[in-house]
C-alpha cells in the first residue's frame, strides 16, 4: 500500500556581513612651556660698627708722652715748684724776721738745705689697670626683599582627535527556501 508522503526540503539563509572597522588616532601635541622667574630686589643698608681704642694713658704710663701733654706736666710741675719755694722762703722770712722769739733759725735753714730728700722705692705696675679706654658701637644691617612674582604665559594645548566610525555591510548571500513536495 502506498502512503502519501511530505516531503519538505528547506534552505537556509546565508547572512553575509562586511565589517569595515572604526579608525580612530589621538594625538596629544607637547605643551608651549614659557615661565620667567624675574630677579628678586634686594636692598641692603649697612651702618658701619665704630671701634675707638684710647691708649693716651697707657703711653703716658709707659712715658711715652706727647709734646703738648709732657709741655703742659712741666708747666705745672715748675710751677707748683715755684709756688713751693716762694711759701719756703716766706715760712724762713718769717722764722728769721722772729729770731727773737728764740731757737737758731739760720742753724735749722742751713740743715735742711743740705738734706737730700728720702727716694722711695716702690713697685709700679705699666701700663696701670683700665688707662686703655675701649668704646664699641656695634653697625647694623637691614635688608629688605622685594619678591617678583612668576610669569606663567604657559599654554596647554588640546589633544587632536579624529575618528572615523566603522561600517557594517549586510547582504544576503543566499536566500532561504523551502520546497514542500507530496510523493505517492
Amino acid at each position: 500500500m502506498n502512503i502519501p508522503k511530505l516531503q519538505i526540503q528547506s534552505t537556509k539563509a546565508q547572512i553575509g556581513l562586511t565589517i569595515q572597522k572604526p579608525v580612530q588616532e589621538i594625538q596629544q601635541p607637547k605643551a608651549n612651556l614659557d615661565l620667567q622667574q624675574p630677579k628678586a630686589i634686594l636692598k641692603m643698608e649697612t651702618t658701619k660698627s665704630k671701634l675707638s681704642i684710647d691708649t693716651t694713658e697707657a703711653r703716658a704710663d709707659l712715658d711715652l708722652k706727647s709734646s703738648r701733654r709732657r709741655t703742659s706736666e712741666v708747666a705745672q710741675h715748675s710751677q707748683e715748684e715755684a709756688m713751693n719755694g716762694i711759701a719756703r722762703r716766706a715760712q724762713e722770712g718769717n722764722e728769721l724776721m722772729r729770731i727773737e722769739n728764740g731757737g737758731n733759725p739760720i742753724a735749722s735753714h742751713a740743715s735742711n738745705w743740705g738734706k737730700q730728700p728720702y727716694s722711695s722705692l716702690n713697685i709700679k705696675f705699666v701700663p696701670s689697670a683700665g688707662s686703655v679706654k675701649v668704646n664699641f658701637e656695634p653697625g647694623n644691617v637691614d635688608i629688605q626683599v622685594e619678591q617678583q612674582k612668576v610669569i606663567n604665559n604657559s599654554k596647554a594645548n588640546k589633544p587632536i582627535h579624529n575618528y572615523t566610525p566603522g561600517k557594517v555591510k549586510v547582504e544576503m548571500l543566499q536566500d532561504p527556501s523551502m520546497k514542500i513536495d507530496w510523493l505517492v
